[in-house]
């Protein structure tokens, strides 16, 4: 089973871009998106269908051409969820999740807080209220597979400029502690945790998701690895490979592939 994240930064323009046709060759089960930034009505066109799939979408209501996430798939959901319990998350269109039988694929857009601190404390928030669903899930039974852009880096091999960017958001220490927290770093040996699919593969790799446009990062390769695929343990052995799409660029992420030794509707 093949499963790719992707955040589009904008699907209409990913899609101007040639993402369509490139995602159409690569022989995925789901495809996760984040950033959709349209309503659904707006993404009806050929130039965003390709055959075999359908695709569910939420879409931000508290502001159009904002956030939004959708799921591709060419295999039917026994049911799609939209929301999770928190207007001010939910209706910014940040999750969506797809059942197969035991297996839920969940794309995630969690919150950025570059902007300012208002938007920083409202991702603390979110950080806090998501940790018990996220803990629910874990403990439920079910095979989950969370893809999606968590705009935080683990670690000093998940960005370029490690130092310089200990006070800005996305690599703040309380924002670390809570992704690694997460991952079973600093808990009891037994306890259960998420799998951090490319650290798994790649415990020494230093690849990256995410670039700003500001002067030369991609070409520098300046980056940050904060696209991610989370897994439940019971995936962890699943997990056959990897890879980062740099070139052709259809956004300032790249789409991150993840390969399970996996039949959809497990």
């Amino acid at each position: 089973m093949r499963i790719i994240s992707f955040n589009a930064n904008g699907l209409r323009s990913a899609a101007r871009k040639g993402f369509f046709d490139w995602f159409g060759a690569q022989d995925a089960d789901v495809l996760c998106v984040q950033e959709t930034k349209a309503q659904e009505h707006q993404l009806a066109g050929p130039e965003f269908l390709v055959d075999g799939y359908r695709a569910w979408f939420r879409d931000a209501t508290t502001k159009k051409g904002y956030s939004g996430v959708a799921i591709y798939s060419r295999h039917e959901p026994d049911e799609v969820r939209t929301a999770l319990g928190r207007e001010s998350f939910d209706e910014e269109g940040r999750y969506i999740e797809a059942r197969f039988g035991n297996l839920s694929v969940v794309s995630f857009y969690i919150p950025s807080g570059s902007s300012g601190e208002l938007r920083q404390g409202f991702k603390f928030e979110v950080m806090d209220w998501l940790k018990p669903h996220l803990d629910e899930w874990l403990a439920s039974g079910r095979d989950y597979v969370l893809c999606g852009d968590w705009n935080i880096v683990r670690s000093a091999l998940d960005i370029k400029n490690w130092k310089s960017n200990q006070k800005n958001s996305g690599c703040l220490p309380p924002e670390r502690d809570w992704l690694n927290g997460l991952c079973g770093e600093g808990a009891d040996g037994d306890a259960a945790c998420w799998v951090d699919a490319y650290r798994a593969l790649e415990p020494e790799g230093q690849d990256y998701t995410w670039w700003s446009n500001r002067g030369a990062a991609y070409a520098n390769n300046v980056g940050w690895r904060i696209d991610y695929q989370l897994v439940t343990p019971g995936l962890a052995g699943r997990l056959r490979g990897w890879s980062i799409l740099r070139e052709p660029r259809f956004s300032d992420h790249a789409p991150f592939t993840v390969d399970y030794d996996l039949e959809p509707g497990r």
